[in-house]
This record gives structure tokens, sequence and C-alpha cells, in this order.
């Protein structure tokens, strides 16, 4: 008789699940990337310099990157549906307060801090959500929810654009208030996993639904001890670095190309197309890993190279059309990093130890997305040439693949290991005398 045990409902519940944590992508990870769309006419309104207004963004992404282990701790000791609708709570005061215009620190505290924390209590615990849902099909699962970002940046673009120019940038802001509200409804639906029992499946997902009875049955707290082993010490280093070359491109490929003397309102159109490159490169990448041809720390390591090279090969573009094929092939493999870069963590520390993992790996990420615009500037300046950012962004990609490929190692390693250490002793006895064929 087969044992029987809980795992992942792996469907049914959980796509409404997908479909929750894919509008809690959009409305706030794509807010903070049109963000842009305010800083003109808060710099204007202020009468300030263009890195003074830069601190509202900048506050805004620290927080969410900063928040994360709280966030992560936070899920573990009360559930993702009441985190998700604090978060989209934080979201709605952040921004109905941030429009009463009281002062630039003012907008720091509200679009900065409490934004900031709200998106991290909001995209924590939904990608969490969807993990604990899935596991055949948790690649594609996470494709789909990030994906959200994608599709509401490019709706966003011209809608917060006629919202400031109807309504002015602080009606815009209590209008995206009312908006970013629906983050508790996303909340509401995410519904907690109840741990039913069935019987167990004969495949390769065996082990994570038995890390999803682990992860129901041991207690919750936040495990800080994950960074003793190795190959997440590792996989953090990879973060930080492909963290610095991931947000130099999207910086500097405008001034690249006006730099060049194309035309001011065609550069506009490259980061566009490099939004739908990333949609298309997040869903086909997540349809590959479901797919099982690769490992998924192999296919990361992978296109990490591919984006790499991608970067290192963009400065001899030296027409338009030149450098929005290579903004395209920049946007499809940065949709395929995103796409499983979340999702390997499970790999690396189990289901019963990612909340926690998550946290960590967004909170020492942030340290190579502070350090490598900056430093891409800085180049910039030294040089006169914006080539040298992108050559610093091919170098910190490719450097964080070799990151990667040391951690794949360590963990075929590991689970080599286990396996030997759970074989039946008499069949270990037999292969000892060399019974076993």
């Amino acid at each position: 008789m087969k044992s029987r045990r809980a795992g992942p409902p792996d469907g049914g519940y959980g796509w409404v699940v997908v479909a929750s944590a894919f509008v809690t992508m959009g409305l706030t990870a794509a807010v903070l990337k049109n963000y842009g769309h305010f800083f003109l006419d808060i710099q204007s309104h202020f009468g300030v310099q263009a890195s003074t207004t830069s601190w509202v963004s900048s506050t805004t992404i620290a927080m969410f990157h900063i928040g994360a282990p709280a966030a992560s701790a936070l899920t573990l000791r009360f559930s993702q549906r009441v985190v998700i609708m604090i978060g989209g709570l934080l979201c709605t005061t952040g921004m109905m307060l941030a429009s009463l215009n009281l002062s630039l620190p003012w907008l720091y505290l509200t679009m900065g801090v409490l934004e900031g924390t709200g998106y991290s209590f909001s995209f924590v615990p939904a990608m969490s959500m969807v993990s604990h849902y899935f596991a055949r099909w948790r690649p594609i699962a996470h494709a789909i929810a990030s994906s959200g970002e994608c599709v509401f940046a490019v709706m966003f673009s011209p809608l917060l654009k006629w919202l400031i120019e109807m309504y002015s940038w602080r009606g815009a802001l209590l209008i995206i208030a009312g908006l970013q509200f629906n983050v508790c409804v996303c909340g509401a639906l995410m519904r907690p996993l109840q741990m039913s029992h069935g019987p167990s499946r004969e495949n390769k997902d065996s082990s994570e639904d038995g890390d999803a009875v682990l992860a129901s049955k041991s207690k919750a707290i936040f495990q800080c001890s994950l960074l003793k082993k190795p190959e997440f010490l590792i996989y953090i280093l990879f973060a930080i670095f492909a963290a610095a070359g991931f947000f130099i491109p999207v910086l500097f490929l405008v001034p690249f190309a006006n730099s060049l003397g194309i035309d001011k309102y065609w550069p506009a159109f490259i980061l566009s197309a490099l939004a739908v490159a990333d949609l298309v490169g997040r869903l086909f990448c997540g349809w590959l890993a479901n797919m099982r041809f690769l490992r998924n720390l192999q296919l990361l390591c992978i296109v990490t190279t591919l984006l790499g090279v991608v970067l290192l090969l963009l400065p001899i573009s030296h027409s338009y059309w030149a450098i929005l094929v290579f903004a395209s092939l920049y946007g499809f493999l940065f949709g395929c990093v995103v796409a499983i870069h979340v999702t390997s963590i499970v790999d690396i520390v189990t289901l019963n130890g990612f909340d926690s993992g998550l946290g960590l790996f967004m909170l020492f990420r942030s340290i190579g997305g502070f350090v490598g615009p900056p430093a891409g500037g800085w180049l910039v300046d030294k040089t006169d040439d914006y080539s040298s950012a992108f050559y610093l962004a091919g170098f910190c990609l490719l450097s964080s693949a070799v990151f990667v490929l040391l951690v794949d190692h360590l963990v075929q390693r590991r689970k080599s290991v286990d396996a030997d250490s759970h074989e039946p002793v008499d069949q270990q006895e037999e292969r000892e005398t060399g019974k076993v064929e």
C-alpha cells in the first residue's frame, strides 16, 4: 500500500493564487517602474536638483529590499494573506499621504518608506504563496505571476501620463492610492494552503511534496541559519553581482542612443520594446523550466551568461535598429533570469526554508542594486563614453553566472550525499559485497 502524504495541489485554487499574485505585482512593482513620470513634476514643484529628487525612488527601492526579511518573518508568524493585506494598506496610505504635498522630505517618508515597505510586504508573501501552491508547475506559475509587473508597466505608462495631465501629479498619486487598495483584495484571495492527505506521486516532485509537509510541521521561525549554507552564500553573491548589472542598461540605454544622434522620440520606443521582450522572456523561460530539459540552476547559468554577452556586445551598435535588437535581446534574457532566479531558491534551501531564503536574498541583492548604477555613472563621467557602463554590466553578469555554476555543483553534490545516506542498509551491504549488478 502506498504511503499517503500531503503536497502542493499544483493547480485548482492555485491558479487563483497566481492571478492574485499577478495583479499584486502589477499594482506594486509596475508602479515603481513608472516613478519617472512624476520625476520632472516633483523636481519643478519643489525647485530642487535632479539628484535630490531621485532620493524619492531610491528610498522606495531601499525599503523594498530592506523590508524583505521582515516580510518573510511576519509571513512565517502569521500568514501570507495577512502580510499582503498589510502591504496593500501601507501602499494605499503612502500614496494618499504623499498627495498632501507637504514637503520633499515628506515624500521621502510616504512615497519612499511607507510605499517601499508596502511593496516588500506585498511582493515577498505573494511569491511565497505561489511556491507553496505549486511543485511540478512552479516555474511557469512564478513566470505568470511575475509577468504582471511587465503587463501593468506597459498599461500604466500612458495612464499615468494622462492622469498627471488631467489631475496634476498630486491627483494622480491619489488615484494610484485607490488602485493599490486592490492589493488588499488580492491578499484576501490568498487562501492559506490546507494540507490534505492523498496518494504520493511517483515522480521527481515527490521530494518537494515532502518539503511541503516538513514546512507545515516545522516551527514557523525566520531561519538566519541559512547563511551557514555555502551554496546559499554563493547564491547571494550571484544576487549582488547580477543586481549590479541589471539596473545599468535601463538607466543608460536612452542616453546612449541620444549620444549617437538618434532623434529624441525614437529612443523612448526602445524601453517599450524592452518591456515586451521582458514579458516574452519570463513566459518562455517559465515554460522551458517546466519541460525539465535542464535543471533550474543550469538554465539560470546559461541565460545569465548570454545576458552578459549581449551587454558586452551592445556598445558596438551605432544605429537605431542595432540598438533596438540588442535591447530586445537584453529584455528577453532579463525576463528569463527573473522567471527562474526566485524559483531556484527552493532548489538550494528547500521549500521549508524558502520564505526566509527569499527575504535574505532580497536584502543582500539591494547591495548590487545600489552600487551598480552609481559605478556605471562614475565610469561614464571618467571616460565620457556610455559604452563603459555596459561593459561593467556585462562583466558583473558574467561573474554572477560563475557563482550560479558553483551553486549548482554544490547542490548536486549535496543531493548525491543525501541519496547515499538514505539508501537502505541491506542494499548498501549487497553493493559492498558485489551482489548488486
